[in-house]
């Protein structure tokens, strides 16, 4: 299996982490616009469907699995995001049932089993030197659609851009799919990060186990004013 992927990871990765200790603020909000890109296409696609259906006995072909490929790139994207923001829901009575220390190991031992989970799914060939007969992951299947070639079921270019380059009708599959490397090496990373925050104090767990207390207090006095 060719290494070129993994490399081009690990770049994406390093250029990240540059970038969000630079430009915080800016990178926080382009992760934030492009899952709102991807939910308000997902939307006007839907809309535009019906009126094209029920207005003028048309539409798109390709908007099924248009909507499919874009509702899995946010559920992809939002893992990664939901550890970063600390948006995910847990159940935490375990964890704040016990000590602190107890609660910060746990909380340690949830954030590096978030990594080493992201980590098996995005390659797997590397538990193979910890005895364990396994292989394939995120990597490896789009690495083998990259070398097929195969294009999507009905996602098409425009026809100017089939002109131009010369390329054939179907958008090529692996397109589509290099949100699975992509979204598997940002969850890692993310849950290192959450890992070493932990670590350091700086959060208490990765999970958000007091997001509706936290809501009712910060509208508790709405009803008042």
């Amino acid at each position: 299996m060719a290494y070129w992927p993994h490399l081009y990871l690990l770049f994406f990765i390093l250029i990240l982490w540059a970038l969000e200790r630079r430009f915080p603020k800016v990178m926080a909000r382009a992760e934030e616009n492009l899952l709102i890109l991807v939910i308000s296409s997902i939307m006007a696609v839907s809309f535009g469907q019906v009126i094209a259906r029920y207005g003028f006995n048309t539409g798109w072909d390709a908007a099924l699995e248009f909507n499919t490929i874009a509702f899995s790139w946010l559920i992809l994207l939002g893992m990664s995001y939901g550890i970063k923001t600390n948006l995910h829901i847990g159940v935490d009575i375990v964890l704040n049932a016990v000590p602190k220390r107890i609660t910060k190991a746990l909380s340690l031992f949830g954030a590096a089993a978030a990594m080493l989970y992201g980590l098996i799914l995005l390659d797997s060939t590397w538990l193979a030197m910890l005895g364990v007969d396994v292989k394939g992951g995120a990597i490896e299947y789009w690495s083998k659609m990259f070398r097929i070639g195969i294009g999507s079921e009905e996602l098409r270019y425009p026809e100017f851009i089939q002109e131009m380059f010369g390329v054939r009708p179907r958008i090529q599959r692996w397109i589509v799919l290099v949100i699975l490397p992509i979204s598997l090496a940002l969850l890692s990373y993310r849950s290192l990060q959450a890992f070493i925050s932990i670590a350091r104090g700086k959060r208490d767990m990765l999970i958000s186990g007091h997001e509706a207390q936290d809501l009712v207090k910060e509208n508790q006095n709405v009803l008042k004013d």
